[in-house]
């Protein structure tokens, strides 16, 4: 299974590949360069931590797949400002610098979502920005948590 190695956590604690988990869990793909992650999707990300935060797993890993790559050294260090000064996430962040984690899971674009159940299993693949899309999640994490 692709997923980011330890090092590659740049905000909060490293979160272990799904294949761990004991609990479902959400990972949304996006990039500081998505207007759509940005304005509606991280701030989505940030509401759904605050009502399902502590029965899920949630994680956001941002990734230079379908946008323009970086070294290291430049979006690092503006990631880890979004996330801990602007944003002010409340789950960890990755960084997927060459897009081979969000490659691996076929992601469509960003923002993508993935769910997973506990034990690592696929439950779903969700792209896009869009209310639908927004509605899908929703559904889905009040069924994991009854």
């Amino acid at each position: 299974m692709r997923w980011p190695g330890s090092a590659d956590f740049v905000h909060l604690d490293p979160v272990a590949d799904p294949l761990t988990w004991t609990r479902p869990g959400l990972v949304q793909f996006f990039n500081l360069e998505c207007p759509g992650c940005v304005s509606r999707r991280i701030p989505f990300m940030k509401r759904l931590h605050a009502e399902f935060g502590t029965s899920v797993n949630l994680l956001a890993i941002h990734t230079s797949r379908g946008h323009r790559l970086y070294p290291r050294g430049q979006v690092k260090p503006q990631l880890i400002h979004f996330a801990r000064d602007y944003a002010r996430l409340p789950f960890p962040v990755a960084l997927d610098l060459d897009g081979s984690v969000a490659e691996h899971w076929q992601t469509e674009g960003t923002p993508h979502w993935l769910a997973f159940a506990p034990g690592g299993e696929l439950l779903r693949s969700v792209y896009g920005s869009q209310e639908g899309a927004q509605t899908r999640l929703e559904y889905l994490l009040s069924e994991w948590v009854g």
